[in-house]
């Protein structure tokens, strides 16, 4: 077992949207990832969930009925099923759960590494 700051992680990231892999939970990848000005091209994932954490800054989710602003402190799921994409204009932390084989290179900006 080990201690995780995520605060301390995600400031050891030398450059924007490079995921860095934290931990593991039942068969859930969570990564840590810095993003500024960039809005990804909406899309789905069939298979599972998303939970997307603010650690520092905020960002919009949008799904084609609404968009949702997600504070530092806050944390929103996106239902697998559901159409969405992340609008970041500030530079932003995030930690990320998803089950594994959820984030890939087309639906993340193309710099996701398993």
């Amino acid at each position: 077992m080990e201690v995780i700051n995520l605060l301390t992680e995600v400031n050891k990231i030398t450059e924007l949207y490079t995921y860095k892999k934290v931990g593991f939970l039942n068969g859930n990848i969570l990564s840590i990832v810095q993003v500024e000005n960039r809005t990804l091209d909406f899309h789905v994932h069939e298979n599972s969930d998303e939970l997307f954490y603010v650690i520092e800054g905020s960002f919009y989710l949008e799904t084609k009925k609404n968009k949702t602003k997600v504070n530092t402190g806050e944390f929103i799921i996106v239902p697998k099923g559901v159409k969405h994409r992340p609008v970041v204009t500030d530079l932003t932390n995030f930690l990320m759960i998803e089950l594994s084989g959820t984030l890939n290179k087309e639906n993340s900006g193309d710099l996701y590494e398993e």
